[in-house]
């Protein structure tokens, strides 16, 4: 096998240790917010939507479903905090993607991808103007996303697209001796602070009359449908006409779809704020978001205070697919990440990192979220994102409220949405199985991105894993 810029340029373990010397193990964006306390639920309550899930998907169907009905009773339980997990741990790329890029929608649903990326244009066009419409402060910036080739083979990946950028061109605007070439969106992507989106969301959905309720984990989804659903919790129940489940990648509370997503913990660090001659260094006016082109690939972006958050390149499974917290704290990971940011920007030699942190991703084997019904339509859910669901949460509310509201829509009549994803196997196969493919992504990137026979098969049947 071939080496990547990575092994070619890694800097000096001395850089790395002084880079990690200080690093607090916490989600930076976590720690950067004020939160406001929600009760816990006591007692039975009736509503006529309950959702369960305080993430993007869960708040925005709580404010979809109020701009369509304001008068519906609506009910969001949160089985700790809002916006602790996904929702407020991510690298704040808010994409207009539905599909996972155009390759993957275009490979899946060819007759449908114009239609898809128009609709997630839309989408992120939808989220801009709720932003603005309710003075969201979540430091959303519309500045795109930059994919840089960082191997000689990736070039021709880009060559010909729209955003085309040479050498000299993306060397321009962000200065990195790794990149060769890259494509800039300039609409498709927007950067928020994630945390601060989570909880301005809920601070909408709570003005527009949205009823929330932390620490209420929902144990047991009662009911055929036949009946209003009955939702279970340790300090009361919740009786609703309509259901939306937004758990995405904690264990589904519907049995058929335990298999369709498995657990992949993605590994963040966080830089201290650049001084300006430090930001001059590397140039990033345009404040794009970045992400490189390998089956591993690495994510960034400045904050609002400049910081630059790099994230990705490992997507680790565990055996069993647990959501675990024991499973964020893998400084071999994060080591591996403080190397790849100084191959990338040797010249910040002497930045530090003050925060490393991981989160769970709900991957499918599709690469983007799916859509169904259960309990005679009563209950909708959309899951398995695969690290796309800061934009995407907000098209799958509509999808579900347009699913309980059994009238059949463009979006609902969508092949995309009406097709799922196939189901990863059980134990000890499926730990087999992605370890088996994560290992052929790496070796693809060591010899040119070429594919081997294993990948090929699993392309060809549509099957998949990702981060």
């Amino acid at each position: 096998m071939g080496t990547t810029v990575f092994e070619r340029r890694r800097p000096a373990a001395s850089v790395v240790d002084h880079a990690l010397q200080s690093t607090a193990f916490a989600a930076f964006w976590l720690e950067d917010v004020q939160r406001t306390e929600y009760p816990r639920l006591a007692g039975d309550v009736r509503a006529d939507l309950a959702i369960v899930g305080g993430g993007y998907a869960g708040l925005w169907t709580a404010i979809r479903a109020k701009e369509r009905e304001p008068d519906r009773r609506v009910v969001l339980l949160e089985a700790s905090r809002v916006a602790w997990a996904a929702s407020g741990r991510n690298g704040g790329f808010c994409e207009a993607s539905l599909t996972h890029g155009h390759e993957n929608g275009v490979n899946r649903w060819p007759e449908e991808i114009d239609r898809l990326e128009e609709l997630g244009v839309e989408n992120l066009d939808g989220i801009a103007d709720t932003v603005q419409r309710y003075s969201i402060d979540a430091d959303f910036e519309r500045t795109g996303q930059l994919a840089v080739a960082v191997e000689p083979h990736q070039v021709e990946w880009y060559r010909g697209e729209e955003g085309f950028l040479d050498q000299d061109a993306v060397r321009a605007e962000v200065h990195s001796d790794t990149y060769l070439a890259g494509s800039w969106d300039r609409e498709g992507c927007a950067m928020v602070h994630p945390a601060k989106l989570g909880l301005e969301l809920a601070r909408v959905a709570t003005e527009l009359g949205v009823e929330i309720f932390e620490h209420s984990r929902v144990r047991l989804v009662d009911g055929d449908g036949a009946d209003p659903v009955v939702l279970e919790t340790d300090g009361g129940r919740v009786t609703a006409d309509a259901v939306a489940l937004g758990t995405n990648v904690f264990p589904s509370l519907l049995k058929r779809n335990r298999l369709m997503t498995v657990p992949v913990y993605d590994y963040v660090l966080m830089t201290e704020p650049l001084t300006d001659a430090q930001l001059a260094s590397i140039g990033w006016s345009n404040r794009q978001g970045l992400a490189d082109s390998a089956n591993q690939f690495h994510y960034y972006r400045l904050s609002a205070d400049n910081r630059v958050l790099f994230g990705g390149y490992d997507a680790v499974y565990h055996f069993g697919g647990k959501v675990r917290p024991e499973y964020e704290d893998r400084m071999e990971s994060h080591r591996r990440l403080a190397e790849h940011f100084f191959t990338t920007f040797p010249q910040l030699e002497g930045v530090r990192f003050t925060h490393r942190w991981a989160g769970a991703i709900d991957s499918s084997s599709r690469f983007c979220a799916f859509f169904g019904t259960a309990r005679r339509g009563r209950v909708a859910y959309a899951t398995g994102f695969t690290g796309l669901g800061v934009g995407a949460a907000r098209f799958a509310a509509d999808v579900m409220l347009d699913k309980l509201s059994g009238v059949e829509t463009e979006r609902t009549q969508l092949r995309m949405v009406r097709e799922k994803p196939i189901p990863f196997p059980p134990e000890p196969a499926a730990a087999i199985g992605i370890n088996l493919v994560r290992a052929a992504m790496n070796r693809a990137d060591h010899n040119e991105g070429k594919r081997n026979l294993f990948l090929k098969a699993l392309d060809a049947v549509g099957m998949g894993f990702d981060s």
